[in-house]
C-alpha cells in the first residue's frame, strides 16, 4: 500500500507540477526530510507514525539513514529496551567504552547497542572465531528460541571467546546474556533497511509535496472513516486546505 502511494504520488507530482522525481534515486541526506523526521510531524509516514515512533525519532534526533534503520529496528518488544543506552550514547559519545576492542568496528553504527541479527552473527565470529555456518546457527538457535542450540552454542561461545581473542570470562558471559535477552526479537538488517527506505521516501514526499503526498494517501483511504478523519485532521493541523465538497469526499 505504501509503495503505491509513494509510485501514485510522484505521478501527481508530475502531472500537477511538472516535475519529475526519481524516487527511487534520492539522495539520502535531504535536509528538509530529517527535520520533519524529527519534528513528530509524521502521520502518514511509513513505519513513524506512532506516538512511540514520534517520541523516539525526537529523542534520537534523526539525522541519516542508518538512525531511521536503527529506530525501526529499535523499536520492537527485545531490542525496546535499549533505547535508552542508544540514545544517550549517540548524544555523549564520549561515555561510550567498548568491552572488547573487535567490537567497535562491530557496534560503532548503532553507537555500541547490538540491534541487528547481522552484528550478533559478526560478534560471534570475530570474538569467537565461529564459522558463518556457526554464526547462522546461533541466530536461528536464539530467533526460534530452541534451547538445546542455544546451550550448546553458549559452551562454543564462552570457550571460542577465550581462545580466539583472549576475552575475558566474565565479559563474555555478560555479553552472551545480553545478546540471548534481544536476539530473539532482533531484526535483520537487510529487513529494517527495506523499512528504512520506504519511510524516507514517504518521509521526503511529505516534506517537499505535502499536498500531494496527503491527497494521495486520504484518496487511498477514503473508506476508512477513523483513518480518513486522521489524515483530514493532519492536514489541517499544518496549513493544507481539503474542501468539503472535493471528489474525495464522495
Amino acid at each position: 500500500r505504501t509503495l503505491t502511494v509513494v509510485h501514485d504520488t510522484v505521478r501527481f507530482i508530475a502531472e500537477n507540477r511538472g516535475i519529475q522525481i526519481d524516487i527511487d534515486a534520492l539522495e539520502p541526506d535531504d535536509a528538509q526530510t530529517y527535520e520533519l523526521l524529527r519534528s513528530g510531524r509524521t502521520t502518514g509516514v511509513f513505519q513513524l507514525e506512532s506516538s512511540g515512533m514520534r517520541d523516539l525519532s525526537k529523542r534520537i534526533g534523526l539525522e541519516s539513514l542508518e538512525e531511521i534503520c536503527a529506530l525501526v529496528a529499535l523499536y520492537r518488544p527485545g531490542p525496546m529496551q535499549l533505547k535508552d543506552q542508544y540514545i544517550e550514547s549517540k548524544h555523549n559519545p564520549s561515555k561510550l567504552v567498548y568491552d572488547h576492542p573487535l567490537l567497535e568496528p562491530i557496534l560503532k553504527e548503532t553507537y555500541g547497542v547490538a540491534l541487528y541479527q547481522e552484528q550478533v552473527m559478526q560478534i560471534s565470529k570475530d570474538l569467537a572465531g565461529f564459522t558463518g555456518g556457526q554464526a547462522d546457527t546461533l541466530r536461528k538457535g536464539i530467533g526460534k528460541k530452541i534451547p538445546e542450540v542455544i546451550a550448546k552454542m553458549k559452551q562454543q561461545f564462552i570457550e571460542g571467546g577465550i581462545s580466539h581473542s583472549g576475552a575475558d570470562q566474565g565479559m563474555l558471559e555478560k555479553l552472551w546474556a545480553g545478546i540471548e535477552d534481544f536476539a530473539a526479537y532482533c531484526f535483520n538488517k537487510s529487513h529494517a533497511v527495506g523499512y528504512t527506505w520506504v519511510a524516507y521516501q514517504s518521509a521526503y514526499l511529505k516534506a517537499h509535496f505535502p499536498a500531494e503526498y496527503m491527497t494521495t494517501l486520504i484518496t487511498q483511504v477514503h473508506d476508512d472513516k477513523p483513518r480518513f478523519e486522521q489524515l483530514v485532521k493532519d492536514c489541517q493541523a499544518n496549513g493544507l486546505y481539503v474542501e468539503d465538497d472535493s471528489p474525495v469526499f464522495t
